[in-house]
C-alpha cells in the first residue's frame, strides 16, 4: 500500500513585541501548560545543546491525548523544529516548525507549520486531525499574542506557592486519598459535588463544585495526569473568575526520618478583568494574588491535612 504525502497546514499571526521574547515563550515548554490552553502538562525528558525530548498531554478536540517529539531550538534562526516519536491515534505522523520573523524591533510574524498523516490515509482521521490542528494552533497563537501583548508573557501576573505536611504513613495510602477525588465529597468540607472520568488509565476529567467562605458555590473543570504513588498534576480547564490560568501538583516524597512530605503546589495566572469584576474595580494585582492565595490555600490545605489523616489512621490501625 502506498502511503500519500503529508498534508500541510499553516497558521500565523503577528505579535507587537520584539522577536527574542516571543521566542523565549515558544522555547520554554514548561510554561505551556499555564500558558496555552490545549496544553494540560509538559515534561522536558532529555536536553543536549539545542536538542530536546519532550512529553505532552494536551487536549484536541475534547479528547486528552499525550505524546512524545523531539524538538530543535534556534534561537539564531528564531526557529523550533518538531516531530513526535509517538504519536496516538487517529495520528500516524506529526511534526512541524514554528516560525518568527522580526519584522520591526517591536513587532514579530509568528507562523507555525505543521505536517501530518492520518493512520491508514483513513478521511474521517485525516478531518479529525485537521480540526484539531485548526482549533489547537488558532488558540495557542493567540494566546502567545495576548500574553506578549497585554501582560508581557505573564510574570508579573503569576503567583506561585506551596503548602505541605508531615505524614506519618504509606505513600500510596495518600496518593489514593488523592486520586480517588470522586469521594471528596464525602470527605472534604470544602467540596460540594465531583463528577470523575478516568477514561485512560490515570488520566482523570473532573468538574468540582467548590464551597467559598460565604456559602456561595463555584464549578471548576481539570484535567488531571497521575503518576501513581508520588505525583499527580493538574490543569483547571473552567476557572475562576479572577484566574487565567491555573496549574497544580500534588507530590509525595520521602524524607529521611522516615516520614512522607505531602505538597500541594500552585501556579496562577491573574486574570486582571475578571478580578475587577470579582472582587472590584480597583483590585490590585497584589491584592488579588493576596485573594487567590488564601483561598487555594486553605482548600489545599484542607485536603492535605484529611489525606494526612486518612493515611496515618491505616498505618496505625
Amino acid at each position: 500500500m502506498v502511503e500519500s504525502a503529508a498534508r500541510r497546514v499553516r497558521h500565523s499571526v503577528t505579535v507587537k513585541a520584539p522577536a527574542d521574547t516571543v521566542f523565549d515563550l515558544v522555547a520554554d515548554v514548561t510554561r505551556w501548560p499555564l500558558l496555552f490552553p490545549p496544553t494540560v502538562h509538559a515534561e522536558q525528558l532529555e536536553r543536549t545543546g539545542p536538542d530536546e525530548r519532550i512529553r505532552l498531554w494536551a487536549l484536541a478536540n475534547g479528547e486528552v491525548k499525550t505524546w512524545t517529539s523531539r524538538r530543535s531550538l534556534d534561537r539564531s534562526r528564531l526557529s523550533v523544529r518538531f516531530r513526535q516519536e509517538i504519536s496516538q491515534p487517529p495520528v500516524a505522523s506529526m511534526g512541524g516548525e514554528w516560525s518568527l520573523e522580526a519584522l520591526s524591533e517591536r513587532e514579530t510574524l509568528v507562523v507555525l507549520h505543521h505536517d501530518y498523516r492520518a493512520l491508514d490515509d483513513d478521511p474521517e482521521g485525516l478531518r479529525w486531525i485537521r480540526q484539531a490542528v485548526d482549533r489547537n494552533s488558532r488558540a495557542e497563537l493567540d494566546r502567545l499574542r495576548d500574553a506578549v501583548e497585554l501582560d508581557g508573557g505573564g510574570e508579573e501576573l503569576a503567583l506561585s506557592f506551596e503548602d505541605s505536611v508531615r505524614v506519618r504513613g504509606a505513600a500510596g495510602d495518600v496518593y489514593a486519598f488523592l486520586a480517588d477525588a470522586a469521594r471528596w465529597p464525602e470527605r472534604l468540607p470544602h467540596v460540594a459535588r465531583l463528577e470523575l472520568r478516568e477514561d485512560t488509565p490515570g488520566v482523570q476529567e473532573m468538574e468540582m463544585g467548590t464551597r467559598a467562605v460565604d456559602g456561595t458555590t463555584h464549578t471548576t473543570r481539570s484535567v488531571r495526569v497521575c503518576f501513581p504513588e508520588h505525583r499527580i498534576v493538574y490543569k483547571q480547564t473552567v476557572l475562576p473568575l479572577a484566574m487565567a490560568g491555573h496549574t497544580g501538583e500534588w507530590l509525595i516524597r520521602e524524607r529521611e526520618d522516615g516520614a512522607l512530605e505531602v505538597t500541594s503546589r500552585h501556579v496562577v495566572l491573574i486574570d486582571t478583568v475578571g478580578a475587577a469584576k470579582a472582587l472590584g474595580e480597583r483590585t490590585t494585582v497584589e491584592q488579588a494574588k493576596a485573594v487567590v492565595r488564601t483561598a487555594l490555600g486553605k482548600n489545599s490545605r484542607t485536603t492535605l491535612e484529611h489525606a494526612r489523616a486518612y493515611a496515618e489512621e491505616r498505618a496505625h490501625g
